[in-house]
């Protein structure tokens, strides 16, 4: 295990961060971390409490003459994005997270870093066992499967938090304060399919798009990169209609929260039209390549000869799918009016997999407007419906609401101001930052988000700057310090 970011300042957060990446802790399977994150507070002598969901509070008292201070919540989730590259051999439930440096940057090999949101979490760690800072009372919250379903803040119970003030360590550029987010509706999609025989005289080849730079479909969404289930369902359709594709079996996309990277599909072809398969393929392969030629560089959509599978989803079904996932929106649907260059309502058609007599589609809209998330909610349903699928939205959360009064705002834009004599951007994110449903059950608190530079989460190429996490703990010890009485 490469132990060279041991090395890297500042050591107080760099430990911590080492020490969480060794214990594998992604979404839905993180009893592990949990139970670390539990003893670390009890071995300092502090308050710890584990709630019926699986946060973790830890609770610090202030410093002496910081007592009149208001009180601070220091949050971030201890899950992490499982995401690697096809030829990385990783058990995210067992191994842990190998790390190297790459000049400004640390990067994990082959799979996702969890910087997102391991620097936060070892950020307030670091916090926590701090004895040469000063702050008034302090609150840990550690809240779980952030990544999947905000399970953690849905679950957080009233009258566990005493604070006033909410510092969200979830965002990902250094020199930004965040006082807005967008809220979100997971879209499930179900069709019912019957088995049919494969007809005689047809080719089995197993279709694959690989080799996109995938993503977080909040903060990445913008930048226009390749969706691997749209991109493999739009040769399909050709396909289809032309060659008379039959499709045996898909499995595209892995994350809803995670732009597809990845998408297969077993098809059966007339052997009669199988040169002209594989042609069209190809041309198809260089047309993707140059339309996506500025935000991908390694597209591969190949197809490999394989056993013919023993059935394929009936025809009636197969059109109806693929006309609906080409129909399907998918990307940035809008952009804010209120802040330039925000992107204000967005889908990710994540997730595309048959099986057992099922077809379940997985989308995650987005939006800072709920009005448009509605109007995207009925624009999907319209689409699935026709094609005679089931559809359920579920797992909604707000957004949060900027608040450019907010006194903790003020306060923190004069410390960044005489510490790097700039002063930081305030922005929105098109994420889903838990401070929605946390200011929900807690409407007094103050909120803002502030983070070091992270790149490409949710994907293999993921990465965290370090000067910026120098920067990152300078800014929050220092805000610390300085937080307003009560």
């Amino acid at each position: 295990m490469n132990k060279d970011i041991l090395n890297l300042e500042p050591k107080a957060i760099w430990k911590h961060f080492y020490s969480i990446i060794q214990i594998p802790h992604p979404s839905k399977k993180e009893e592990a971390i949990i139970a670390f994150m539990k003893a670390f507070g009890e071995n300092l002598g502090l308050k710890t409490i584990v709630d019926e969901v699986g946060n973790v509070i830890i609770k610090k008292p202030a410093t002496p003459g910081m007592e009149n201070r208001k009180g601070i919540i220091l949050q971030g989730h201890v899950d992490m994005v499982p995401q690697k590259n096809s030829d990385k051999v990783h058990d995210f439930e067992k191994d842990p997270i190998e790390t190297h440096i790459d000049g400004e940057w640390v990067l994990a090999n082959g799979t996702t870093l969890g910087a997102d949101n391991g620097m936060g979490v070892a950020a307030a760690m670091a916090v926590l066992e701090a004895k040469d800072l000063q702050h008034g009372p302090i609150e840990a919250l550690f809240t779980v499967d952030e990544e999947t379903g905000m399970t953690g803040a849905f679950g957080l119970k009233p009258g566990l938090l005493d604070g006033d003030i909410l510092m969200n360590l979830d965002s990902e550029d250094e020199g930004e304060l965040y006082i807005g987010c967008a809220g979100g509706t997971n879209g499930n999609i179900l069709f019912r399919y019957s088995e049919e025989d494969v007809p005689e005289g047809m080719t089995a080849y197993k279709l694959s798009v690989s080799g996109l730079n995938g993503g977080h479909s909040g903060v990445d969404i913008h930048l226009g990169r390749g969706n691997s289930n749209k991109i493999l369902n739009r040769f399909m359709k050709t396909a289809t209609f032309k060659l008379g594709m039959r499709l045996a079996s898909i499995d595209g996309g892995s994350l809803r929260n995670a732009i597809p990277r990845e998408s297969f599909a077993v098809v059966c072809v007339p052997e009669t039209y199988k040169n002209d398969f594989l042609k069209s393929l190809s041309e198809f392969e260089t047309t993707v390549s140059k339309e996506l030629s500025a935000v991908e560089s390694g597209i591969k959509i190949v197809a490999l000869p394989v056993d013919k599978p023993a059935k394929l989803i009936d025809k009636k079904t197969q059109v109806n799918l693929i006309h609906a996932v080409y129909s399907c929106p998918n990307g940035v649907i809008r952009m804010s009016n209120e802040m330039p260059g925000l992107v204000e309502t967005s889908n990710n058609l994540a997730i595309i997999k048959s099986e057992n007599g099922t077809i379940t589609v997985m989308c995650l809209l987005r939006s800072s407007v709920d009005s448009a998330k509605a109007d995207l909610e009925e624009m999907i349903e319209s689409v699935f419906k026709l094609a005679g699928a089931e559809i359920i939205f579920d797992g909604q959360y707000p957004g949060w609401k900027p608040n450019p009064a907010s006194p903790i705002l003020k306060e923190m834009l004069k410390q960044y101001k005489e510490m790097f004599g700039k002063t930081p951007e305030i922005r929105a994110i098109h994420a889903g930052l838990e401070c929605g449903l946390l200011g929900g059950v807690y409407p007094n608190f103050d909120m803002i988000s502030f983070g070091p530079t992270i790149r490409h989460p949710h994907s293999p190429t993921e990465k965290v700057n370090i000067e910026s996490v120098g920067m990152f703990w300078k800014f929050l010890v220092g805000t610390l310090k300085n937080v307003p009485v009560k």
